[in-house]
């Protein structure tokens, strides 16, 4: 039996589930899930990294249930490292590309970049590697920018074989991953990976329930 660490991409994970499935999914037990694709390794950690949703305080509420729920399940078996989001405001296209297209002023729109995420998957991967923390490092990613992270991983710890858990939606990783053993995670494995309905927190007493939006 070896040992596992899974680096789960919240957002890449999030948005997958919900193009795929919609809501039905997203109440999901991570450490059951990564037992469940690695059945014959023991779960030393599971390291989520995510961001808090922002401009829609009902989904952040459904979120923060979600994140109790976690460490309430299971306690001490998921460790969460949240980023944050970036407010870019670029002007329209053809303004930045010089033309007239006569909006005045050149007009701007508001968008949300996602920073950190996989920064912190990256520095943890490394971090873990170093510290021979894992035989076997599961990252539920399909982001290329970890790419140079999973390098220098294999240089610190050349024995520890690193896999890819593709999120719903993709047949096959980056071509910068073809190095790295990958596969999709299926419907099944998370239909029958989801927290139950109401989570206890057996410290507090504290309930977490389902969002209605995710049933």
């Amino acid at each position: 039996m070896s040992t596992v660490i899974a680096y789960v991409d919240g957002p890449n994970l999030d948005y997958s589930i919900r193009a795929s499935y919609g809501t039905r999914h997203l109440w999901l037990d991570l450490a059951g899930l990564v037992e469940r694709l690695r059945p014959a390794d023991r779960l030393v950690r599971v390291q989520y990294c995510t961001t808090l949703v922002v401009k829609d305080p009902a989904a952040l509420a459904d979120q923060h249930a979600h994140l109790h729920a976690l460490s309430a399940h299971r306690p001490g078996a998921v460790s969460t490292e949240l980023g944050h989001y970036k407010v870019h405001k670029p002007r329209c296209g053809a303004c930045r590309q010089g033309y007239h297209c006569g909006c005045t002023p050149p007009r701007r729109f508001h968008r949300h970049e996602e920073k950190r995420t996989d920064m912190a998957i990256g520095a943890r991967l490394i971090e873990d590697s170093a510290n021979r923390a894992s035989e076997v490092a599961l990252i539920v990613s399909a982001d290329s920018d970890l790419v140079p992270a999973v390098e220098a991983s294999r240089r610190l710890d050349p024995g520890r074989r690193i896999y890819l858990a593709l999120p719903p939606g993709y047949e096959r990783p980056s071509r910068h991953f073809r190095s790295v053993g990958s596969f999709t995670i299926n419907e099944t494995a998370l239909r029958a990976s989801q927290l139950p309905q109401t989570v206890t927190d057996p410290v507090t007493g504290a309930a977490y329930r389902r969002p209605a939006k995710w049933a």
